[in-house]
C-alpha cells in the first residue's frame, strides 16, 4: 500500500500542477521545465545520440523517461513514509522545490509565476501522501485484516476509498488544466487560421520543368509541410498569437532600434524563395535536410534601417543573436546575413503560413549556414552584438561558432541492403551546397571508377539538387558510393567527420545484393 501511496501522490502532484500551469503559462508544467533544463545540461554527444537513435521521438523519449523516474522516486517514497511519514513528505515537497528551480532557470522564464505550478503541485501531493499514507498505517497486518467485516478490511476498504477520491480528483484537476492549457494556444491558432499572407513583390523565379527526376524512390524537390523534419529542444511547442507577437531590433551598432509587429512586417516588400534547409545533426546520409518554398521579409534590409552595417563595411557587431519565445539563442555572421543572400524573416512555407511545429508567426533563414546557426524558428529578438562578447546556445555546448553547409550528396535509391534483379538499376538521390550549387555528382560501385550521374535541372544555388545514373547491376554483393562536386569546384571530402562541431562528412555508401 506504501507503493501505491507514492504513485497516487505523484499522479496527485502532476495534476495539480498541469491545473496550475493551465491557469498561469501552459509551458511552466514541472515536466516540461524539468525536461527542459535536463535537455540544456546534457552533453552536446549525449544529444547528438538521442537524435540519431529516436529522431523526431527524442523528446517524447524524454518526457517518458522522466515519468517513469518519477515514478519509481514515488514508489520509494511512498514505502518509505509508512514507518516515517514526514520523511516521505519532505521527499515529495523536495522535488517541488526541484521544479520551480528549474523553471526559474529557464531561459525563458517570466518569474516567479513559473515556479507556481511545480509548488502547488509538490503541496497536494505532499497532502495525498501525507492522508493516504495514514490510511495505509491503520490497515493491521495480523492474518485477520482480511476477515469480513474485521477491523482490517475496513482499514484496507478506507485506504481504497481514499486511494480512489484521490485519483478522481485529480484526474478531474489534470483534465481541467489540459482545458485550460488548450484554451490558452486557442487565439494564437485562431490568429494563424485567420492570417492571409500578401503576394510577394518578389515571386520565386519559376521552377524549371527537369528539377523533379521521375525515378520511385527519390526525394521530392519540394518537401510538404508534414514531413518536413522538425530539430529542436522545445518539449512544447510555443503557441504565439498574432496579436501578441513582437519583433526587436536593438544592439551594438543599431543606431535606431525598431520594434514590428506582424502586420508591419507583412506590410513590407516580401521576397519569395526555395531554400533547402539542413540540421547540423544530420549524419552523412541523413533525413534532417528538406526544401520548401518560404516567404518573408528581407532581413539585410530590416537591419541596414536600423542602421546596421556589415564588418566589412565598417560594422561595429560580427554576431547577430536572434532569440526565441521559449529562450533559445541562435548566432549568425551578420557578414552573412548582409552579404546579398536570401536571408529572410520568413512568415509562409509552401504556401501557407508557418506551422507552429516550424516556427509560427515568424521564424529566420539565412542559405548556406546550418541551422543552428541561422534558423530560428519563433523569433521575437535580435541583438546585434559580436562573438567574442557573446557564445549563443549551442556554442556554449562545444558545437562551432560558424558553420557553413557541408558538400553532400545523399543515395536515395535504392535502399540500404535492398536486394536487386540483375539488370539496369536506376540509382537516385541527392545533393546540396547551399549558397554554392551543385555541378556535378560521380558514382562508384565497388572500387571501380567514378561514373558522372545525370543530374536534374536547378532551381538556384540555395536549393538541393536531383541526380541519377543508370548501373548495370551484376549478381554478388555490392557497395554504392556517391559523392557531390560543388558549384565553386571543390569535391566532397571523403574523410569522415562526425555532426559534433560543425557537421558531418563522407561520402554516403549503400551494400546491396544482387542474387
Amino acid at each position: 500500500m506504501g507503493a501505491l501511496a507514492g504513485l497516487m501522490a505523484a499522479f496527485t502532484a502532476l495534476a495539480v500542477a498541469e491545473l496550475a500551469a493551465g491557469l498561469v503559462r501552459p509551458s511552466s508544467g514541472p515536466v516540461t521545465v524539468v525536461g527542459g533544463a535536463v535537455i540544456d545540461r546534457t552533453p552536446a554527444v549525449v544529444k547528438d545520440f538521442a537524435i540519431r537513435t529516436f529522431g523526431e521521438n527524442d523528446k517524447i523519449v524524454l518526457q517518458l523517461g522522466i515519468l517513469v523516474v518519477l515514478a519509481l522516486i514515488a514508489t520509494v517514497l511512498g514505502i518509505l513514509a509508512l514507518p516515517h511519514r514526514l520523511a516521505g513528505v519532505a521527499g515529495v515537497l523536495l522535488f517541488g522545490i526541484v521544479g520551480a528551480l528549474a523553471a526559474l532557470g529557464r531561459p525563458d522564464s517570466a518569474g516567479l509565476g513559473d515556479a507556481l505550478p511545480s509548488i502547488a503541485g509538490a503541496a497536494a501531493g505532499a497532502l495525498a501522501l501525507h492522508i493516504l499514507v495514514g490510511r495505509a498505517s491503520a490497515v493491521p497486518h495480523a492474518d485477520g485484516a482480511h476477515e469480513p467485516g474485521g477491523e482490517g478490511m475496513r482499514s484496507r476498504r478506507g485506504f481504497l476509498l481514499a486511494a480512489g477520491a484521490t485519483g478522481f480528483a485529480a484526474t478531474s484537476a489534470g483534465l481541467l488544466g489540459r482545458y485550460f492549457a488548450r484554451q490558452d494556444g486557442e487565439s494564437a491558432v485562431a490568429s494563424r487560421e485567420s492570417l492571409v499572407l500578401p503576394k510577394p513583390a518578389s515571386p520565386a523565379p519559376a521552377v524549371p520543368a527537369g528539377v523533379q527526376l521521375k525515378v520511385p524512390g527519390i526525394s521530392a524537390f519540394t518537401t510538404p509541410n508534414p514531413a518536413f523534419y522538425r530539430v529542436d529542444t522545445a518539449l512544447a511547442v510555443p503557441k504565439v498569437s498574432v496579436a501578441t507577437w513582437r519583433l526587436r531590433i536593438h544592439g551594438k551598432g543599431v543606431a535606431r532600434p525598431r520594434t514590428y509587429t506582424l502586420d508591419q512586417l507583412l506590410a513590407r516588400p516580401l521576397i519569395e524563395r526555395d531554400i533547402t534547409l539542413t540540421c547540423v545533426s544530420n549524419e552523412v546520409g541523413g533525413p534532417y535536410i528538406g526544401n520548401a518554398r518560404w516567404l518573408g521579409v528581407p532581413l539585410a534590409g530590416l537591419l541596414a534601417e536600423s542602421g546596421v552595417r556589415p564588418p566589412s563595411k565598417g560594422g561595429r557587431a560580427d554576431q547577430l543573436v536572434a532569440r526565441s519565445v521559449d529562450g533559445m539563442t541562435l548566432g549568425s555572421p551578420v557578414e552573412d546575413v548582409m552579404d546579398g543572400r536570401d536571408a529572410i524573416l520568413a512568415v509562409g512555407m509552401n504556401g501557407e503560413p508557418l506551422p507552429f511545429d516550424h516556427g509560427f508567426p515568424v521564424r529566420m533563414l539565412v542559405p548556406g549556414l546550418y541551422g543552428y546557426v541561422s534558423a530560428c524558428k519563433w523569433i521575437e529578438d535580435i541583438e546585434l552584438t559580436t562573438f567574442d562578447a557573446y557564445d549563443p546556445y549551442w556554442v556554449k555546448r562545444k558545437w562551432a561558432r560558424r558553420a557553413p553547409i557541408k558538400t553532400q550528396a545523399r543515395i536515395d535509391t535504392p535502399a540500404p541492403f535492398a536486394r536487386l534483379a540483375a539488370g539496369t538499376v536506376a540509382i537516385a538521390g541527392v545533393a546540396w551546397a547551399q549558397h554554392r550549387g551543385i555541378s556535378r555528382v560521380q558514382v562508384r560501385v565497388d572500387d571501380g571508377p567514378w561514373w558522372d550521374a545525370d543530374l536534374a535541372a536547378t532551381a538556384g544555388i540555395d536549393t538541393w539538387r536531383q541526380w541519377s545514373y543508370r548501373w548495370n547491376a551484376t549478381p554478388g554483393g555490392h557497395t554504392i558510393t556517391v559523392r557531390a562536386t560543388d558549384g565553386t569546384g571543390q569535391v566532397q571530402t571523403e574523410e569522415r567527420a562526425r555532426t559534433i562541431p560543425d557537421g558531418a562528412s563522407g561520402w554516403h555508401s549503400v551494400f546491396v545484393t544482387v542474387p
